[in-house]
């Protein structure tokens, strides 16, 4: 709270000029060093002048910042209610109201706060916050634009803020480049450009621009705050922790500051950590659906599935529309609806006002629902619903994953590695799991972290963020600069990528294994690039049939990075590249990554268990075919699945669904006749 804000839109009777203003300005400055004293000044005040609303505000405003939100709520509540048309009041009550966890209250306050004053910046960026912490990240994003154009005084940038407040971007970028181009120190101007880069998904360009921002303004908290989310959006936790620890230290009851460092601490594996940030934050804002669901996904990630399934619920009844929760509760695989879950879904289907978000959820969720109760037909339809719209949002060609999978065959030939034999890092202790989703990397990963020497994280995404540097842009390049830049690296180079790559994914390690796993599929595109940096890791190629593993994608609903996997045909194009590139690999490097089947492991586990610690140089140990017994923590999909013993029931479960699979099958061609072999 800062005192320029006390000092507008109170109205009061008649008051003497002198002593009184001396002493309310006084203690709004006081506001700004010692709340404590700020509160004492204002009492004074009061017992001179009782009711003064400047006094009344200013006590107000200390309580909250001295810890007592109630007794702030107290004092406020009624001086809105005198002083209707007080916008720094409504603000204030706000911040209290969202401290003692009344979150609607809150946001309608700062509502009402915008309404009377629209370029009420501070309104918009506690806006920003509480919406933040409601896991309204699109309504966040708006808010702060708002407060960006709010906050700018200087009319060469008023143009650029309108633009990003309409989500008029490529608009909005052209004005804030030109006008940096002029003033390259304007950390407004550098802040807004970030945003802008972010909204395209840009996040490397919005990382420098972050960067380059607190460079010039350490203290610009705002430009921290967007540093934090940028890091972690793209899988680097790591580094956006001391971020978020840096923003709490000035705000610790910030429930934005505290929702991201909870969702920080998930990403890093420590799941503890995130469920305790989570249950501290719900204390404070229970009436948080969004954080509910939050919450409900750690404390599955750590078994406690009871628990989860409760939080998931209180999400549900607090926002019956939340179509994420309901996918949550049917991505448990093991959980079932009841038939008055099946009925709300199908209310909320109904609906005309629903997003586009919850809609997809719902879809898939149904169509869980539906296949359960074995309805097949029925159930496609909706898993069909639910990929069309997750498709329009996430574009994808074909085309391009061939063209990029055709010039790593042209680059990867066995004197290209030939020629660069010796270089890279000769550390023996990552474990690569590859391929595609849902083909049973979660099962190869659950046994061998049950091993004794071997530690299992997640899905790293240090390697294919190492891709992107290369290509030169955010998204994966299809074109030649990847090429070019790989194939320029040297010894040192590849030695180096290598170590970073170590020192990296060193954040995920929680025990002295000397070994751990990384089980990213998706690294299966950078096979080459990983050989070439770590030669001496263990790549393990998880394959199932492309039925079987195909369908169980598109029927997964994945969160990000998996755009391939809404349509059928793309599916198929996409497994047939991916058996393509693992051909040519097993070619031009013989012997060197190691092939698990997926039925061979359900029919013959013994051997098949014995046949991968051979691969991996590790001696046998039981415990490894006891892997449902592994108490760690599993992020994926498949995390029920794999806490249970092996069963045979589920291979072939795709075949229900055979009749509505023609696309996919086209798109196969040879690659699905030859299984498990591969078509010449």
């Amino acid at each position: 709270m800062c005192g320029d804000r006390l000092d507008v839109q109170l109205n009061s009777a008649s008051e003497p000029v002198g002593t009184l203003d001396v002493a309310l300005g006084h203690a709004a400055r006081l506001l700004e060093r010692d709340a404590a004293l700020a509160a004492e000044q204002a009492g004074e005040i009061l017992k001179a002048v009782p009711g003064h609303p400047h006094a009344r505000l200013i006590l107000g405003a200390a309580q909250r910042l001295t810890g007592h939100p109630d007794l702030a709520v107290g004092v406020l509540e009624p001086l809105c209610r005198e002083q209707p048309r007080s916008a720094p009041a409504q603000l204030e009550l706000g911040m209290a109201l969202g401290e003692t966890g009344r979150a609607g209250e809150a946001l309608a306050a700062l509502r009402r706060a915008l309404q009377l004053k629209p370029d009420f910046a501070d309104a918009w960026r506690l806006l920003a916050d509480h919406l933040d912490a409601a896991g309204d990240a699109g309504g966040a994003d708006q808010a702060r634009a708002r407060y960006l154009k709010a906050a700018t005084n200087d009319p060469r940038l008023m143009e650029a803020a309108a633009f990003l407040v309409a989500n008029e971007l490529p608009h909005a970028e052209a004005r804030l480049r030109s006008h940096l181009v002029q003033h390259p120190t304007d950390v407004a101007a550098l802040r807004m450009l970030a945003e802008v880069a972010a909204r395209l998904r840009r996040y490397g360009d919005a990382q420098t621009l972050l960067e380059r921002c607190l460079e010039l303004a350490p203290s610009f908290d705002p430009a921290r705050h967007n540093y934090a989310v940028v890091l972690n959006r793209q899988g680097k936790a790591a580094a956006a922790l001391p971020q978020v620890e840096a923003l709490l230290a000035k705000e610790p009851r910030n429930p934005g500051y505290l929702n991201l460092k909870a969702a920080v601490h998930a990403n890093l594996g420590d799941y503890g950590e995130s469920i305790e940030v989570y249950a501290a934050v719900l204390k404070d804002f229970p009436r948080q659906p969004k954080i509910w669901m939050s919450y409900g996904h750690s404390l599955k990630t750590a078994r406690r599935q009871d628990d989860s399934v409760a939080a998931y619920r209180r999400a549900i009844d607090m926002q019956p529309t939340l179509g994420e929760a309901y996918w949550s509760l049917a991505n448990l695989k093991t959980f079932r609806f009841a038939d008055a879950d099946i009925a709300a879904i199908g209310r909320a289907l109904a609906r005309d006002d629903l997003s586009d978000e919850d809609r997809l959820h719902f879809e898939f969720s149904l169509a869980k629902a539906l296949e359960d109760a074995e309805s097949y037909a029925e159930s496609f339809v909706h898993y069909a619903k639910g990929n069309a719209i997750r498709r329009r949002q996430h574009p994808y060609s074909a085309a391009d994953n061939a063209l990029y999978v055709n010039r790593c065959k042209q680059q990867c030939t066995a004197d290209f590695f030939a020629a660069r034999s010796g270089a890279g890092s000769q550390d023996r202790s990552p474990i690569f799991i590859i391929g595609l989703p849902r083909a049973g990397s979660t099962l190869i990963e659950q046994i061998l972290s049950s091993h004794s020497l071997v530690e299992g994280t997640m899905e790293l995404p240090d390697l294919p963020q190492m891709a992107r540097e290369l290509a030169g842009r955010d998204e994966r390049d299809h074109e030649a600069p990847f090429f070019t830049a790989v194939a320029a690296l040297d010894v040192q180079e590849l030695r180096a990528l290598g170590e970073r790559y170590l020192a990296s994914t060193r954040i995920y390690r929680k025990t002295t294994a000397p070994f751990f796993i990384d089980k990213m599929p998706n690294n299966w595109l950078y096979t080459g690039l990983l050989h070439l940096i770590l030669p001496n890791a263990k790549i393990i190629d998880a394959r199932r049939h492309p039925l079987g593993c195909c369908f169980s994608a598109f029927k997964q609903h994945f969160a990000r990075g998996q755009n391939f996997s809404y349509d059928l045909e793309d599916l198929g194009c996409y497994y047939r590249d991916y058996v393509d590139l693992m051909a040519h690999i097993d070619r031009v490097l013989p012997e060197r990554v190691h092939r698990v089947f997926y039925e061979s492991m359900i029919e013959d586990t013994e051997a098949e268990v014995r046949r991968l610690l051979d691969y991996c140089e590790l001696p046998f140990e039981e415990q490894c075919l006891r892997f449902y017994e592994n108490e760690r923590a599993v992020r994926t999909a498949s995390s029920e699945q794999v806490r249970q013993p092996i069963f045979k029931e589920g291979m072939d479960h795709w075949r229900h669904f055979e009749p509505w699979l023609g696309p996919l099958k086209a798109a196969l061609g040879a690659v699905l006749e030859s299984y498990p072999a591969v078509p010449d």
